[in-house]
């Protein structure tokens, strides 16, 4: 049996700043073949973007996957939008969620699986305000403060 390489782990810094994570799912991303190529060597970024639904089908618009270095005529387009591949219960429950006054729905996220399939974590997201910010960083400075002593 061969070992994947599944230790890619790539992080929305910000999606926990900006945002009080309500509820996580994970879900599949419908890509091509330089983009997984492009995902598995670490080439990809997941600031400045977001979810949203056309339809009833939901999209990651905005996150970058950086061209595939080896793939000539059959590259893609870095920021195109991908589909995400929840159940019907999972979309329903997330389109309601979504309509309710200051939720969005953002990818925190991306990893290889033991499978070898690019996922997705997404949450239901609720915008913080400027002071909800402040405190998140002093929290974060009086913890790193008391690892510090021990």
């Amino acid at each position: 049996m061969d070992k994947r390489n599944t230790n890619i782990k790539i992080k929305n810094k910000r999606a926990s700043f900006e945002y009080f994570l309500v509820e996580t799912l994970t879900a599949g991303i419908v890509l091509t073949g330089t983009e997984i190529k492009s995902i598995r060597a670490g080439k990809a970024s997941l600031a400045d973007s977001y979810c949203s639904f056309k339809g009833n089908e939901l999209f990651v618009i905005g996150m970058h996957i950086a061209e595939y270095a080896q793939g000539t005529y059959n590259n893609h387009d870095p920021k195109r939008d991908r589909k995400l591949l929840l159940n019907a219960r999972e979309l329903r429950k997330m389109k309601n969620k979504v309509k309710e006054k200051g939720f969005t729905i953002v990818p925190v996220t991306l990893f290889i699986n033991e499978n070898g399939l690019a996922k997705l974590d997404i949450a239901l997201a609720r915008g913080k305000h400027y002071y909800d910010k402040r405190e998140t960083l002093k929290n974060k400075d009086t913890k790193r403060e008391l690892e510090r002593m021990l």
